[in-house]
């Protein structure tokens, strides 16, 4: 009896362990992500006020055009798609739900921050490698997930068929409710943001992601989830986060770096084989 105690309090002792080990590392993660930047750049990151006044009018511009011409017809046309095509579509809508992405990230972000501190000094850089990565992804996927999710419900534009008809320009600014959060569309926003997070670390997996991305948007159309104004708004906000969270990355050599020109590159991540290296060591101990 006194043996089975003893054995549970090791246990408990060593779950107490790795929960401090884990809540330390990601607290200096988070400490690390607070911190100034290490960069300063001359060229400045944004165009100049007139440009982005430009720039802004040129969108509004566009959304009013396909607000007025292309959401009612669009909308209008899924209906008669064969009842197999929407059934597909609205199979593979779900996907785009950033929980997807969220949920996988973060258990293993605390699982790498979890991870013993006694591993050779070669490993340790790995596994840090691999965590900039990991919370790049994390980051980057959920902020402009975050933001969409709280705009659109405060913007208040309808989805389609709320009113009994499909009207594009039915707005109800603070509701607060799923029938009047169409602007922008979130599974949009982060199948965008997924195409360009993970493009950006992995330039050849671009193509599929692009093809992941699309069908997503066509998805909420399809089940006439959103109008197609909602869907480039949301690939615009998607987008549009990722570039900034992969710029304060850069600026605090997270990952990426600024170059003389003013461009973003990526620090070469670490092989495949180093990483089977850091899995031997792990199991070894």
């Amino acid at each position: 009896m006194i043996a089975d105690n003893g054995l549970q309090s090791k246990k408990h002792g060593a779950v107490a362990a790795v929960l401090r080990r884990c809540a330390g590392n990601v607290v200096t993660a988070l400490t690390i992500l607070a911190r100034p930047a290490r960069l300063h750049p001359r060229q400045p990151w944004l165009p100049a006020p007139q440009q982005l006044a430009i720039v802004a009018a040129a969108v509004i511009a566009v959304f009013l055009f396909g607000m007025i011409l292309i959401d009612v017809a669009a909308i209008n046309a899924v209906g008669n798609l064969p009842r197999f095509v929407i059934s597909a579509f609205d199979w593979f809508t779900d996907f785009g739900k950033s929980g997807w992405f969220l949920w996988p990230l973060g258990i293993l972000f605390l699982a790498l921050a979890a991870l013993p501190l006694t591993l050779s000094r070669a490993s340790q850089l790995v596994l840090a490698a691999v965590m900039v990565r990991v919370g790049f992804l994390f980051v980057a996927i959920g902020a402009p997930s975050l933001f969409a999710t709280i705009v659109k419900r405060l913007i208040g534009r309808a989805r389609p068929g709320v009113s009994g008809i499909v009207n594009p320009a039915l707005f109800d600014p603070f509701q607060w409710t799923p029938a009047y959060a169409s602007l922008p569309s979130g599974h949009a926003t982060t199948a965008f943001a997924v195409l360009a997070a993970f493009g950006a670390l992995w330039p050849r997996a671009r193509t599929i992601l692009l093809i992941y991305a699309l069908l997503i948007a066509a998805s909420r159309i399809v089940v006439t989830a959103h109008y197609p104004t909602d869907v480039a708004a949301g690939a615009l906000v998607g987008i549009a986060g990722v570039l900034m969270v992969r710029r304060f990355f850069a600026l605090r050599l997270l990952g990426f770096s600024i170059v003389a020109d003013g461009a973003l590159q990526q620090y070469p991540g670490p092989s495949l084989s180093r990483i089977k290296s850091v899995a031997r060591e792990l199991l070894a101990k």
